[in-house]
């Protein structure tokens, strides 16, 4: 008999969060709080020295195809204060057909300003290996509800070998963050440049935090809202036949370093799947070698 694998990809993501979680439990969790944002990217790098370990995952459901979790398993180092890597391992699950390693993402991140300014920029630049992937971390080009209405084995056959760049810009003003990504993909093979955007802001509940310990203090939450699409091609550069989404989101920092999100983003137009499910969960490991040497 065959087993229904569609929550398989992601519980394993989650719960190798939660045992890395434990058996690190030792080391001293971060005090910084994650932006809830799914694709946009703000300027915050991460601590040198830190690792953060990320399950994100989105579930939809592509009209009339069938629907689907695709998830990444995140691991998030700071090399150096103006210098963040990370690798993405993905994978996705479709109702009614199969789950799959997707492929793999490495990503760098640089920030040339150290200090806060008005507006703080950073360079992304990363490699992707990968195939049948449903992940959704962007959308570029003409990115559209038809490329997910193929089989795992159909699509699987396809491998994209792809380079993408983003800049990023954020702010901080008055409690909010404010940030703005371009994005621009390149298929590695003879295709033209894609492009997309992803805009957003967020703000902690509330900014003092208590003078006594607490679990559910609306401290311990962050809320924002995410509008993200394609910007056509090289060719066809615009917002005609592109798929955008807009939605809010929310994270909750739980206690023992655990960070919670969620959010319900929403297609724009018929070329969008009409609803994006997105949910996380992650834990961030201070001075990481430190802490193993001492073991």
């Amino acid at each position: 008999m065959r087993v229904n694998s569609w929550w398989v990809l992601s519980v394993g993501h989650i719960l190798s969060v939660f045992l890395l979680a434990v058996a690190l439990s030792s080391s001293t969790p971060c005090d910084a709080q994650e932006k809830p944002y799914f694709v946009l990217y703000s300027q915050d790098m991460e601590e040198p020295g830190n690792l953060e370990i990320e399950s994100m995952n989105v579930v939809g459901g592509p009209e009339p195809g069938n629907s689907f979790i695709g998830s990444n398993l995140e691991l998030e180092y700071g090399v150096r204060a103006w210098w963040t890597s990370e690798l993405y391992l993905d994978g996705q699950s479709t109702r009614g057909d199969s789950t799959i390693f997707t492929g793999f993402r490495w990503e760098n991140r640089f920030r040339p300003l150290m200090r806060e300014h008005w507006i703080n920029p950073v360079l992304y630049v990363e490699y992707e290996n990968t195939s049948a992937d449903k992940t959704l971390r962007e959308i570029v080009g003409h990115d559209g509800k038809d490329d997910f209405l193929e089989s795992n084995a159909s699509a699987r056959a396809g491998v994209e070998r792809e380079m993408e760049v983003k800049l990023i810009l954020g702010s901080n003003v008055h409690g909010w963050n404010v940030s703005e990504n371009f994005i621009a993909e390149k298929n590695l093979s003879n295709a033209p440049w894609e492009f997309g955007y992803a805009v957003g802001a967020s703000r902690a509940l509330k900014m003092a935090a208590s003078a006594q310990p607490c679990t559910f203090c609306r401290e311990k939450f962050q809320a924002g809202v995410e509008l993200y699409g394609g910007l056509g091609d090289w060719r066809r550069f615009g917002m005609h036949l592109t798929s955008p989404y807009l939605g809010p989101s929310i994270n909750w920092e739980a206690p023992g370093g655990m960070t919670l999100s969620f959010g319900p983003h929403f297609g724009l137009n018929n070329y969008s799947i009409p609803v994006l499910y997105r949910f996380g969960v992650s834990y961030e490991i201070q001075q990481l070698f430190s802490h193993l040497r001492l073991h």
